[in-house]
């Protein structure tokens, strides 16, 4: 059975993945993660959570407060960006499912920030907005970052975590196909282990 446990452990042991300050979309792709001995993290798996994800990643002002049904929709948006992820370093077609969520999400933002006045600032351009449509400008602005890094030079650097039971994305430097250290010295420990295992048995 899967045990899931809360988010500081996986703060402190897990950094974020190479390329994740680089692209916020393989961040939010990486916000639910396995680890070993069957547990996992889910940085937005409750909307306390989630808001904190938000306004960390300087996506939502520090008093938004997120319903259940803003982060349940954060969560959805994840799972898809993480198949269109799946497939592309898979060199796999893009579920359909997937494209028709992200671009969902691409059409529900406006392009440009709106005009606002009041009578200490007088005329400024920001997003004044309902949580709902903080939540709707955030998961837009992932879905255009999620497109740009699907669509530009550094897809050809996207890769998952080559250390079981990890499910995080990178960017690969060079040969490194591992998101973190640990994770690098898990797959050296188990090839090691499995070398020495074949030499046992010849």
């Amino acid at each position: 059975m899967k045990e899931t446990v809360s988010a500081e452990p996986f703060d402190t042991v897990l950094p974020p993945a190479p390329g994740a300050e680089q692209y916020p979309a393989l961040h939010f792709a990486n916000s639910a993660v396995r680890l070993p001995g069957g547990q996992s993290v889910d940085l937005l798996g409750t909307p306390e959570a989630a808001t904190r994800w938000l306004v960390e990643g300087g996506l939502a002002p520090a008093d938004a407060g997120l319903q259940e049904v803003c982060a349940a929709r954060m969560r959805a948006l994840r799972d898809q960006v993480r198949a269109l992820l799946v497939a592309r370093t898979g060199a796999l077609p893009a579920p359909p499912e997937a494209l028709a969520a992200v671009n969902e999400a691409l059409s529900r933002v406006p392009t440009a920030s709106l005009l606002h006045w009041d009578p200490e600032r007088g005329l400024y351009r920001g997003t004044v907005h309902p949580t709902d449509q903080i939540v709707d400008h955030a998961l837009g602005l992932l879905a255009a970052d999620a497109a740009d890094l699907l669509t530009g030079p550094d897809a050809e650097r996207l890769a998952a975590c080559d250390s079981a039971p990890c499910n995080r994305f990178l960017l690969r430097a060079g040969r490194r196909h591992w998101c973190s250290v640990r994770c690098g010295d898990r797959a050296r420990a188990a090839r090691a282990y499995a070398r020495r295992s074949r030499s046992t048995a010849d």
